[in-house]
């Protein structure tokens, strides 16, 4: 199973967007996917049209806020075919309070600890992270091996970049799995100087690293507003397409990863 952090230090950054129509081209390939949302807006939900009754919380601590027990499977919401989601929301403020008043030693990583599916039951786990740094951004980066940053081609991205890197390495420090695996350029406007070269400074940085950008694309910011993915929206806009391209690449190094030898 995949465990992937979608993060960012900056807002608007398309994080969101990015978590909801990648996880939806995976779920379309056949990946079985949980999306999580870890910001307090709940942007996911209304993202995709749903109204989950649990989520986030009570998945994590058990019970709801009126202290009835709550079993995990009642916070796992069927958004679309292979596609669940569990919701964040203003509750999570509640849960990161939680987080604060568990025992040292366990504080950063009761989600890594409450998040283990039973057998092959997922592909992929993907978390819509906030920007900032907390005790649930914390445990986020110890529950997962992966992480994918979006990262504007407008204005001062790069600056959100670095003092995202000063994150990571604090929790690379932790969790020795913790790489960054993919930058992905977002917001590509192929008319302005400005796009092509921040776009051309991060593929000289992160040749590895680097995805083809998403373009900038009215259809990925009108789609929302209906409760749907772009795929559901106009599956022939720019936006489908780099989408479809950035899950073809994830699903790509995967087959890759399995099939290198293991000798020990």
């Amino acid at each position: 199973m995949r465990k992937i952090a979608i993060a960012m230090a900056k807002g608007g950054v398309g994080k969101t967007t990015t978590a909801i129509n990648l996880s939806h081209e995976l779920a379309m390939q056949g990946q079985r996917v949980l999306l999580i949302d870890c910001d307090t807006q709940d942007q996911v939900s209304k993202f995709l049209g749903v109204k989950p009754t649990y989520g986030m919380y009570e998945f994590v601590t058990g019970k709801n806020g009126k202290g009835k027990q709550v079993a995990k499977k009642e916070a796992i919401f069927p958004a679309r075919e292979n596609l669940w989601v569990l919701t964040g929301g203003i509750k999570l403020v509640e849960l990161k309070n939680w987080l604060g008043e568990q025992p040292r030693k366990n504080r950063h990583t009761c989600l890594r600890n409450a998040l283990i599916p039973k057998g092959t039951a997922l592909d992929f786990l993907i978390f819509d992270c906030a920007p900032g740094w907390d005790i649930l951004s914390v445990n986020i980066l110890m529950a997962v091996n992966e992480v994918l940053c979006p990262v504007a081609l407008q204005g001062p991205s790069l600056e959100g970049l670095k003092t995202f890197f000063g994150y990571l390495l604090s929790a690379q420090k932790q969790n020795k799995m913790l790489e960054l695996k993919y930058i992905l350029p977002t917001m590509f406007d192929g008319r302005t100087r400005q796009s092509f070269e921040i776009y051309t400074k991060l593929k000289r940085l992160f040749a590895k690293q680097i995805c083809h950008p998403i373009r900038l694309n009215v259809r990925l910011s009108e789609a929302p507003s209906l409760g749907k993915t772009i795929f559901e929206y106009d599956q022939r806009a720019a936006g489908a397409q780099d989408y479809r391209k950035l899950a073809r690449r994830l699903i790509d190094d995967g087959i890759q990863a399995r099939q290198v030898p293991r000798f020990f």
